[in-house]
Protein backbone atom coordinates (compact mmCIF):
# COMPACT_ATOMS: atom_id res chain seq x y z
CA UNK A 1 0.00 0.00 0.00
CA UNK A 2 1.00 3.62 -0.57
CA UNK A 3 -0.53 6.17 1.80
CA UNK A 4 -1.14 9.86 1.20
CA UNK A 5 -1.84 12.07 -1.80
CA UNK A 6 1.74 13.22 -2.37
CA UNK A 7 3.21 9.73 -2.11
CA UNK A 8 0.66 8.41 -4.60
CA UNK A 9 1.33 11.26 -7.04
CA UNK A 10 5.06 10.56 -6.80
CA UNK A 11 4.44 6.86 -7.44
CA UNK A 12 2.37 7.58 -10.54
CA UNK A 13 4.91 10.02 -11.95
CA UNK A 14 7.74 7.56 -11.34
CA UNK A 15 5.97 4.85 -13.34
CA UNK A 16 5.03 2.53 -10.47
CA UNK A 17 2.11 0.30 -11.43
CA UNK A 18 -0.91 0.72 -9.16
CA UNK A 19 -3.82 -1.68 -9.01
CA UNK A 20 -6.30 0.93 -7.78
CA UNK A 21 -6.66 4.03 -5.64
CA UNK A 22 -9.06 4.26 -2.68
CA UNK A 23 -10.36 7.77 -1.95
CA UNK A 24 -12.40 8.85 1.05
CA UNK A 25 -15.83 9.66 -0.41
CA UNK A 26 -15.95 12.78 1.77
CA UNK A 27 -12.65 14.12 0.43
CA UNK A 28 -12.95 17.38 -1.51
CA UNK A 29 -10.67 20.06 -2.95
CA UNK A 30 -7.88 20.51 -5.47
CA UNK A 31 -5.78 17.60 -4.19
CA UNK A 32 -8.63 15.16 -4.75
CA UNK A 33 -9.18 16.56 -8.25
CA UNK A 34 -5.46 16.24 -9.00
CA UNK A 35 -5.40 12.57 -7.98
CA UNK A 36 -8.50 11.84 -10.10
CA UNK A 37 -6.88 13.49 -13.11
CA UNK A 38 -3.61 11.61 -12.66
CA UNK A 39 -5.43 8.30 -12.13
CA UNK A 40 -7.31 8.80 -15.40
CA UNK A 41 -4.06 9.71 -17.17
CA UNK A 42 -2.33 6.53 -16.00
CA UNK A 43 -5.38 4.27 -16.29
CA UNK A 44 -5.70 3.49 -12.60
CA UNK A 45 -9.24 2.84 -11.26
CA UNK A 46 -10.44 5.02 -8.37
CA UNK A 47 -12.76 3.59 -5.73
CA UNK A 48 -14.68 6.04 -3.54
CA UNK A 49 -15.06 4.45 -0.13
CA UNK A 50 -16.13 5.44 3.40
CA UNK A 51 -13.48 6.35 5.94
CA UNK A 52 -14.01 3.02 7.73
CA UNK A 53 -12.82 1.15 4.64
CA UNK A 54 -9.59 3.16 4.59
CA UNK A 55 -9.06 2.49 8.28
CA UNK A 56 -9.39 -1.25 7.66
CA UNK A 57 -6.13 -1.18 5.68
CA UNK A 58 -4.26 -0.30 8.89
CA UNK A 59 -2.13 2.30 7.13
CA UNK A 60 -1.39 5.49 9.05
CA UNK A 61 -1.27 9.10 7.82
CA UNK A 62 -3.17 8.40 4.63
CA UNK A 63 -5.08 11.70 4.54
CA UNK A 64 -8.07 10.05 2.90
CA UNK A 65 -6.17 8.39 0.06
CA UNK A 66 -4.54 4.95 -0.21
CA UNK A 67 -3.22 3.17 -3.30
CA UNK A 68 -2.65 -0.53 -3.77
CA UNK A 69 0.55 -1.44 -5.60
CA UNK A 70 -0.07 -3.79 -8.53
CA UNK A 71 1.53 -7.23 -8.55
CA UNK A 72 0.90 -7.41 -12.30
CA UNK A 73 2.43 -5.05 -14.86
CA UNK A 74 -0.49 -4.14 -17.11
CA UNK A 75 0.18 -3.95 -20.84
CA UNK A 76 -1.31 -1.88 -23.65
CA UNK A 77 -3.70 -3.95 -25.79
CA UNK A 78 -2.63 -2.52 -29.14
CA UNK A 79 1.04 -3.01 -28.26
CA UNK A 80 0.40 -6.70 -27.52
CA UNK A 81 -1.53 -7.24 -30.77
CA UNK A 82 1.18 -5.51 -32.82
CA UNK A 83 3.92 -7.53 -31.11
CA UNK A 84 2.14 -10.84 -31.80
CA UNK A 85 1.51 -9.99 -35.45
CA UNK A 86 5.10 -8.84 -35.97
CA UNK A 87 6.27 -12.21 -34.65
CA UNK A 88 4.19 -13.87 -37.37
CA UNK A 89 1.81 -15.54 -34.93
CA UNK A 90 -2.00 -15.69 -35.07
CA UNK A 91 -3.40 -13.66 -32.15
CA UNK A 92 -5.29 -15.47 -29.41
CA UNK A 93 -6.68 -13.37 -26.57
CA UNK A 94 -8.92 -14.07 -23.60
CA UNK A 95 -11.45 -11.58 -22.21
CA UNK A 96 -12.76 -11.97 -18.65
CA UNK A 97 -16.11 -10.32 -17.96
CA UNK A 98 -17.34 -10.10 -14.37
CA UNK A 99 -15.22 -12.94 -12.98
CA UNK A 100 -14.55 -12.06 -9.35
CA UNK A 101 -13.34 -15.32 -7.80
CA UNK A 102 -9.55 -15.08 -7.72
CA UNK A 103 -9.26 -18.88 -7.63
CA UNK A 104 -11.02 -19.05 -10.97
CA UNK A 105 -8.88 -16.22 -12.34
CA UNK A 106 -5.73 -18.01 -11.20
CA UNK A 107 -6.85 -21.30 -12.75
CA UNK A 108 -7.79 -19.55 -15.99
CA UNK A 109 -4.38 -17.87 -16.17
CA UNK A 110 -2.58 -21.21 -15.76
CA UNK A 111 -4.56 -22.80 -18.59
CA UNK A 112 -4.27 -19.71 -20.79
CA UNK A 113 -0.48 -19.68 -20.45
CA UNK A 114 -0.28 -23.42 -21.22
CA UNK A 115 -2.50 -23.03 -24.30
CA UNK A 116 -0.57 -20.16 -25.86
CA UNK A 117 -2.94 -17.26 -25.10
CA UNK A 118 -1.09 -14.05 -25.91
CA UNK A 119 -2.86 -11.85 -23.35
CA UNK A 120 -5.74 -11.73 -20.88
CA UNK A 121 -7.99 -8.67 -21.10
CA UNK A 122 -9.81 -7.50 -17.97
CA UNK A 123 -11.99 -4.47 -17.16
CA UNK A 124 -10.83 -1.97 -14.56
CA UNK A 125 -13.92 -2.71 -12.47
CA UNK A 126 -15.98 -5.80 -11.67
CA UNK A 127 -13.14 -8.30 -11.73
CA UNK A 128 -11.24 -10.00 -8.92
CA UNK A 129 -8.06 -8.29 -7.75
CA UNK A 130 -4.87 -9.71 -9.23
CA UNK A 131 -3.23 -9.83 -5.83
CA UNK A 132 -0.82 -12.22 -4.10
CA UNK A 133 -3.54 -14.86 -3.68
CA UNK A 134 -4.45 -14.74 -7.37
CA UNK A 135 -0.81 -15.07 -8.38
CA UNK A 136 -0.34 -17.97 -5.97
CA UNK A 137 -3.43 -19.71 -7.34
CA UNK A 138 -2.15 -19.21 -10.88
CA UNK A 139 1.15 -20.90 -9.90
CA UNK A 140 2.92 -17.79 -11.16
CA UNK A 141 1.22 -17.77 -14.59
CA UNK A 142 -0.12 -14.25 -13.96
CA UNK A 143 3.48 -13.07 -13.80
CA UNK A 144 4.18 -14.66 -17.19
CA UNK A 145 1.16 -13.93 -19.36
CA UNK A 146 0.51 -10.30 -20.37
CA UNK A 147 -2.58 -8.72 -18.80
CA UNK A 148 -4.31 -5.76 -20.44
CA UNK A 149 -6.60 -3.69 -18.21
CA UNK A 150 -9.14 -1.57 -20.09
CA UNK A 151 -11.81 0.88 -18.95
CA UNK A 152 -14.38 -0.62 -21.33
CA UNK A 153 -14.64 -4.17 -22.69
CA UNK A 154 -16.92 -2.83 -25.43
CA UNK A 155 -14.16 -0.50 -26.63
CA UNK A 156 -11.67 -3.36 -26.35
CA UNK A 157 -13.83 -5.45 -28.69
CA UNK A 158 -13.93 -2.52 -31.14
CA UNK A 159 -10.13 -2.39 -31.01
CA UNK A 160 -9.91 -6.13 -31.64
CA UNK A 161 -12.24 -5.81 -34.62
CA UNK A 162 -10.12 -3.00 -36.07
CA UNK A 163 -7.17 -5.39 -35.92
CA UNK A 164 -9.06 -8.13 -37.76
CA UNK A 165 -9.60 -10.29 -34.67
CA UNK A 166 -12.81 -12.30 -34.44
CA UNK A 167 -14.50 -12.26 -31.03
CA UNK A 168 -16.27 -15.39 -29.72
CA UNK A 169 -18.46 -15.22 -26.61
CA UNK A 170 -19.02 -18.31 -24.47
CA UNK A 171 -22.77 -18.61 -23.85
CA UNK A 172 -24.23 -21.90 -22.65
CA UNK A 173 -27.50 -21.53 -24.63
CA UNK A 174 -25.74 -20.68 -27.91
CA UNK A 175 -26.64 -22.98 -30.79
CA UNK A 176 -23.12 -23.14 -32.23
CA UNK A 177 -20.89 -25.76 -30.65
CA UNK A 178 -17.18 -25.07 -30.13
CA UNK A 179 -16.37 -28.07 -32.36
CA UNK A 180 -18.06 -26.29 -35.28
CA UNK A 181 -16.05 -23.06 -34.91
CA UNK A 182 -12.96 -22.07 -36.86
CA UNK A 183 -10.45 -21.03 -34.22
CA UNK A 184 -7.52 -20.92 -36.63
CA UNK A 185 -8.35 -17.27 -37.41
CA UNK A 186 -7.14 -14.40 -35.20
CA UNK A 187 -9.46 -14.82 -32.22
CA UNK A 188 -10.51 -13.55 -28.82
CA UNK A 189 -12.65 -15.59 -26.42
CA UNK A 190 -14.99 -13.87 -23.95
CA UNK A 191 -15.76 -15.72 -20.72
CA UNK A 192 -18.42 -14.44 -18.32
CA UNK A 193 -19.17 -15.21 -14.69
CA UNK A 194 -20.96 -18.41 -13.72
CA UNK A 195 -23.83 -16.44 -12.18
CA UNK A 196 -24.55 -13.84 -14.88
CA UNK A 197 -22.64 -14.96 -17.95
CA UNK A 198 -21.37 -12.43 -20.46
CA UNK A 199 -22.91 -8.96 -20.14
CA UNK A 200 -25.80 -8.75 -22.71
CA UNK A 201 -24.51 -5.59 -24.40
CA UNK A 202 -21.09 -7.22 -24.79
CA UNK A 203 -22.68 -10.34 -26.29
CA UNK A 204 -24.27 -8.21 -28.99
CA UNK A 205 -20.97 -6.82 -30.25
CA UNK A 206 -19.26 -10.23 -30.38
CA UNK A 207 -19.09 -12.03 -33.72
CA UNK A 208 -20.30 -15.45 -32.58
CA UNK A 209 -21.82 -16.97 -29.46
CA UNK A 210 -20.50 -20.46 -28.76
CA UNK A 211 -21.35 -23.26 -26.34
CA UNK A 212 -19.75 -26.38 -24.90
CA UNK A 213 -21.76 -29.57 -25.48
CA UNK A 214 -22.94 -31.45 -22.38
CA UNK A 215 -24.40 -34.95 -22.02
CA UNK A 216 -26.62 -33.93 -19.11
CA UNK A 217 -28.36 -30.63 -18.53
CA UNK A 218 -26.85 -28.57 -15.72
CA UNK A 219 -26.95 -24.96 -14.64
CA UNK A 220 -23.41 -24.17 -15.76
CA UNK A 221 -19.83 -25.35 -15.87
CA UNK A 222 -17.17 -23.90 -13.63
CA UNK A 223 -15.78 -20.94 -15.60
CA UNK A 224 -12.17 -22.05 -15.20
CA UNK A 225 -13.00 -25.54 -16.46
CA UNK A 226 -15.08 -24.15 -19.34
CA UNK A 227 -12.24 -21.85 -20.35
CA UNK A 228 -9.88 -24.81 -20.41
CA UNK A 229 -12.22 -26.82 -22.64
CA UNK A 230 -12.49 -24.00 -25.17
CA UNK A 231 -8.78 -23.16 -25.17
CA UNK A 232 -7.77 -26.78 -25.70
CA UNK A 233 -10.14 -26.95 -28.69
CA UNK A 234 -8.44 -23.81 -30.03
CA UNK A 235 -5.01 -25.33 -29.47
CA UNK A 236 -6.03 -28.60 -31.10
CA UNK A 237 -7.24 -26.82 -34.23
CA UNK A 238 -4.17 -24.62 -34.48
CA UNK A 239 -1.62 -27.36 -33.82
CA UNK A 240 -3.03 -29.91 -36.27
Amino acid sequence: MIAGLEAIKDALHSGKALDRIYLDNQLRGSEQAAIKKLAAQFGVPVNYVPAQKLQSFNVGNHGGCIAQIARVQYQNLQDIISFVVEKGEVPLLLILDGITDIRNIGGIARTAWCCGVHAIIIPDRGVGALNDDAILTSAGALEEIPVCRVNSLMKAVDELHMNGIKVFASEMTASKCIYDCDFTVPAAIVMGSEEKGVYPALLKVCDENISIPMKNNFESLNVSVATGMILYEVMKQRDL
